[in-house]
């Protein structure tokens, strides 16, 4: 009887660690305060910019964008500093639905950076709806 309580203890333990493993995939963390923070390195490791990746961590909280932030990338700063100023701001505030569907300008001289921060946010929100 004994034997058989702890198998059936150690399965439940088991299945709770997978499910806990299956949730912490590194891409979404539900901080402290409710809000979620999305880290786009693995759902865009595909979208390349002029020179390579543009991964991007987007605050999340009520359902609203906090703030996009652009993470280290090898983009030609020069260029991408003005898509951080000029671009990556156009989606804060905006409720969750709202900034799918948002098609802010991008940056003359860095289109393809541009392009890339734009598939970046659409791929870290629509994560964000299918996972909260």
């Amino acid at each position: 009887m004994k034997a058989g309580a702890l198998a059936m203890i150690l399965t439940v333990a088991a299945t709770a660690g997978l499910n806990a493993a299956q949730k912490d995939d590194n891409v979404m963390t539900k901080m402290a305060d409710g809000s979620y923070v999305v880290n786009t390195t693995t759902l865009a490791k595909d979208v390349k910019g002029y020179r390579s990746t543009t991964p991007l961590k987007i605050t999340i909280k009520k359902d609203k964008v906090e703030k996009v932030e652009a993470l280290r990338n090898q983009e030609t700063p020069k260029y991408f500093v003005r898509v951080k100023r000029e671009m990556i701001k156009a989606w804060d505030g905006l409720k969750v639905s709202k900034a799918l569907k948002a098609k802010p300008d991008g940056v003359t001289g860095a289109t393809m950076s541009s392009d890339a921060v734009k598939e970046n946010v659409k791929r870290g929100l629509e994560y964000y709806k299918k996972h909260k």
